[in-house]
């Protein structure tokens, strides 16, 4: 059981709740601070004081003093208002991490909403209630409004649902998994608006993903590096300790693991006249590490945020102050994102260049032309790098990053915004062509091991090559090769090489 109190939250543990592997409950220490604060937004209505997202219009209309008689109205509208979005709806786990992701910042107390409030978005995530929303439509600041505005929909009892199965009007999901609509109260819709947690949740998922997917280049590369019958010389650990970036560190470790007991390197140690390899094999730990540690920042960002304000304004319940500020906006994300995806992108242009070393007849000597047997009437993984070559390509044009730039919006009042939903949605498509990317090479590196039977690999390129194999048998005659990418990019999702990595 994960208590929400407003702490920061690891991926694993977004992950997790996201997949259903764990439940959410809210704090009493939290359900205290939140009960205080709301308690400051009560005080100032009841003194008619004039605060932004209290009693006032929103963004531009700012300036628009609401009668008490309307405040209500208010909140509602500005939901019903703001639920615009466009295109597909996120998958179920990224629409559920944003409701942990929103539950819990709002566990803060800096918000000024009911615990009740809070207690609701909890309730629908333990009882499988998971708002449809639309993944196009925001700019990143005032946070990601449109997304948030259909994550609050099923709140009030409006929009739609996924709930057992089905995709539903939410009244009447509600009522099946017997859930009350909430009432908003003051400052309640702007409270479930204002924020960043759908380009975090998508993001941050698909960085879960990216983390994964990169440790897996390593073991690819090293199947790769042993069917090249290629040297780990350049994996000493004399030469990282010289560069002591914390991310070679760790791969030159890991390709080091990975290779231990190899037969085919014990081959052709002493009468090897080649002195150093491609960079594409030499150079993982410098390109491959410094991938890691751009991923690793990108974690970072996201985790800092699961458990920041990002409301606006700010109730201070120690001092009674409400504040404006603009926590809402998505530049930490959108920058992390889009960093990664470049990062991810690189590795996928290093992995390209090893198919390509294993395929092409001008690249090496030491396998046959496009790893068949029957060169010419066969055309064995010619089409292993083509299709690598179009991923990349497609990885490359998505990697341009989307927060340079800006759209003024709001009649000019959001001047400038993140565009972090797009970064995230564009690192999301960057994972999953990366996915396939890597599975390509374990089918090629899995291939090219064949022709140095009966010597062994390393024990951890060993173990892969059993894992790839349980889906994609040797090419004996030509045959189709799409399903068989796909399943080992599934099996790369589903962590069924983690244990290598």
């Amino acid at each position: 059981m994960l208590e929400l109190d407003g702490q920061r939250l690891s991926l694993a543990r977004i992950a997790a709740v996201a997949s259903g592997q764990e439940s959410v409950s809210l704090s009493n220490s939290a359900r205290q601070r939140v009960e205080k604060s709301r308690l400051i937004v009560e005080k100032i209505v009841a003194e008619g004081r004039t605060v932004y997202g209290v009693n006032t219009g929103f963004g531009r209309l700012s300036d628009v003093r609401i009668d008490s008689t309307e405040l209500r109205a208010l909140q509602l509208n500005l939901v019903r208002s703001h639920a615009c979005g466009l295109g597909p709806p996120l998958s179920i786990t990224e629409a559920r991490a944003m409701l942990l992701l929103r539950a819990n910042v709002l566990a803060l107390g800096y918000s000024g909403c009911r615990a009740a409030l809070i207690e609701k978005l909890i309730e629908m995530l333990e009882r499988g209630v998971t708002p449809v929303i639309p993944e196009k439509g925001s700019v990143g600041a005032s946070g990601d409004l449109a997304p948030l505005a259909h994550l609050a929909q099923p709140v009030i009892g409006e929009g739609e649902v996924f709930f057992d199965g089905q995709r539903l009007a939410s009244a009447e999901a509600l009522a099946r998994a017997q859930i009350e609509p909430l009432e908003l109260e003051v400052k309640e819709g702007i409270a479930l608006l204002n924020g960043t947690q759908a380009t975090g949740a998508v993001g941050g998922l698909a960085l879960w993903r990216a983390e994964r997917v990169a440790r897996v280049a390593d073991v690819a590369g090293a199947m790769t590096l042993e069917a090249l019958k290629g040297t780990p010389a350049a994996f000493d650990e004399r030469i990282h300790a010289a560069r002591p970036h914390r991310g070679q560190i760790e791969v030159a470790t890991h390709l080091r693991e990975l290779l231990q007991d190899s037969q085919i390197r014990d081959s052709h140690l002493e009468n090897d006249p080649r002195v150093q390899d491609a960079y594409s094999l030499r150079c993982m730990p410098q390109v491959h590490g410094t991938v890691r540690d751009a991923l690793r920042h990108a974690r970072e960002i996201v985790e800092i945020e699961s458990g920041s304000a990002t409301d606006n304004p700010l109730v201070f319940a120690d001092t009674g102050d409400v504040i404006s500020g603009g926590n809402f906006h998505g530049a930490p994300l959108a920058l992390a994102f889009d960093y990664a995806a470049m990062a991810l992108t690189d590795l996928m242009s290093i992995t390209e260049r090893r198919i390509d070393r294993l395929v092409n007849p001008d690249a090496n000597e030491n396998l046959p032309p496009f790893l068949t047997s029957h060169p010419g009437s066969a055309s064995g993984f010619m089409m292993m790098q083509i299709v690598a070559a179009a991923l990349l390509n497609e990885a490359k044009v998505l990697a341009h990053p989307a927060s340079i730039d800006n759209i003024p919006t709001d009649g000019g009042k959001e001047d400038h915004v993140s565009m972090g939903m797009t970064a995230a949605t564009k690192l999301r498509s960057i994972v999953e062509l990366s996915e396939m990317m890597t599975a390509i090479e374990l089918i090629c590196g899995a291939e090219g091991l064949e022709y140095r039977a009966p010597l062994q690999p390393g024990k951890g390129v060993k173990q892969a090559y059993e894992v790839v194999r349980r889906d994609v048998p040797r090419l004996t005659i030509d045959r189709s090769m799409s399903n068989e990418i796909e399943m080992v990019a599934t099996s790369i999702r589903a962590g069924e090489f983690d244990s290598l990595t």
